[in-house]
């Protein structure tokens, strides 16, 4: 095999995730085993793609093929880099500090309206995290430890 043109795509994680999920139910239906190494590498990726904080473990899944033209059509005016969407898709930034961390020069590139704005088209297309339920015992602050340790 000889690669032509390297990087001539980006995928992101929910195109892999959809593409091993096809590829794995497309064996199941022949009923015929892939080779041992590739149900293995299947099985691991679309455990780790499923697993929080990732935005596909969340069910049901807010991710649909249709999600990733619309956010790149929303987010146009920004003028984001291919790698920028790519990321977004990937990480699903719920607040401006998990955007910054995303986009390069955030502060100096968009007005902090500009910033809210990315947050939300990101959460209205991909859909937002549940909110993780906190043990009553991790509910602890600094100022409590530190005066514990004093």
């Amino acid at each position: 095999m000889k690669i032509i043109e390297a990087q001539a795509a980006v995928l992101s994680n929910f195109e892999v995730y959809q593409h091993v999920a096809h590829q794995k139910d497309l064996y199941k239906k022949t009923k015929r085993r892939g080779p041992p190494n590739m149900e293995t590498v299947a099985r691991e990726l679309l455990q780790y793609l499923r697993t929080a904080p990732s935005p596909l473990s969340q069910t049901p899944l807010t991710y649909t093929p249709s999600c990733i033209k619309t956010l790149i059509q929303r987010l146009q005016p920004f003028e984001l880099s291919k790698g920028e969407v790519v990321m977004i898709l990937n990480l699903r930034p719920a607040s401006v500090a998990a955007l910054n961390t995303v986009l390069e020069d955030m502060g100096d590139r968009y007005t902090e309206t500009e910033q809210e704005d990315l947050v939300t088209i990101t959460s209205e297309v991909l859909g937002q995290f549940d909110e993780p339920e906190e043990a009553p015992d991790a509910d602890t602050s600094m100022q409590d430890t530190a005066e514990t340790t004093s």
